[in-house]
């Protein structure tokens, strides 16, 4: 069903998390990840990003502030020629009973939609249980990253991720080890 395809949790994992972000000037990455996501992209990986949104929902911030913070994240991660494919998000509170929070899978339905890949091939990658737990219930792997709250979510008796790492710029050297390939991305490996 095509390229295999990381699905991301933005804040706390792919940017420093600063609760309820809505100013593009205060996008940051953690270090290495955008060298990270260059050699994952060339090695034939497809990038979307799954994000809850709830400050809309509370009103403390708008759908546009959102897209700018998206937008600045795409226009930073330009020089290094990474394209996030899209970027889906849930702007519901937590108790509003949605299908599209985090761990249920309507963004990931909506994507596969869209992109046309097999979610059992996929990795979601985030600092929270609802990541890990979204990964569960598609069928993919699903990677704890200990950067935004990560580190608190790893000790929680519930924790069931596949694999936890440092920070999401250790996907690479994840990826060379469970598909059994060399660590080297720069080759333009494939993988399934």
């Amino acid at each position: 069903m095509g390229k295999p395809y990381l699905l991301l949790d933005r804040d706390g994992t792919l940017i420093v998390e600063k609760n309820y972000l809505s100013d593009p000037s205060d996008v940051e990455f953690y270090e290495g990840i955008p060298e990270a996501l260059q050699k994952v992209q060339r090695a034939g990986w497809g990038i979307l990003v799954l994000t809850n949104q709830s400050g809309i929902g509370r009103e403390l911030m708008g759908l546009h502030d959102m897209q700018a913070v998206n937008n600045r994240i795409q226009e930073l991660l330009c020089p290094l020629d990474v394209r996030i494919d899209a970027f889906y998000y849930c702007p519901h509170l937590p108790n509003a009973g949605c299908q599209c929070r985090k761990p249920n899978r309507g963004m990931v339905d909506q994507a596969i939609q869209d992109f046309g890949f097999d979610p059992t091939q996929a990795i979601v990658v985030g600092d929270k249980s609802s990541d890990v737990e979204l990964g569960h219930r598609i069928g993919a792997k699903s990677v704890l990253v200990r950067t935004g709250y990560g580190l608190q979510e790893e000790e929680l008796p519930t924790m069931s991720a596949d694999h936890v790492i440092d920070s999401l710029a250790d996907l690479p050297s994840l990826i060379g080890s469970i598909y059994g390939q060399c660590k080297d991305f720069e080759e333009n490996l494939n993988y399934p």
